[in-house]
């Protein structure tokens, strides 16, 4: 059983790798595709912190806003992206993307 794993780790390990060499390319060819790779990352990151694996670090921040740790991450993100509704628009989209 820990060989699967240990070898499903592997496989992970070249796809991350793929992805960040395509969303490399992507950044100069296609800043959508390089886009859409980023929030890959991010959901699986937030899928690493014990998230939703469809939902982004920034709409768990917003969604959790409440949370004196999680408002200071909305904080922090919001900051980072220069633009004070970040976590409130990602987590309007994702929403709308789960209702549609």
């Amino acid at each position: 059983m820990i060989a699967r794993h240990f070898i499903l780790w592997l496989l992970c390990l070249a796809a991350a790798i793929v992805s960040l060499v395509w969303q490399l390319v992507a950044i100069v060819g296609s800043p959508r595709r390089a886009m859409r790779i980023a929030v890959g990352f991010d959901q699986t990151a937030n899928a690493a912190f014990g998230g939703d694996e469809d939902e982004t670090i920034s709409s768990r921040a917003w969604r959790y806003r409440a949370e004196p740790h999680y408002a200071a991450l909305a904080r922090l993100i919001n900051v980072l992206f220069n633009n004070s509704n970040h976590c409130a628009a990602a987590y309007e989209s994702e929403q709308a993307r789960r209702q549609a």
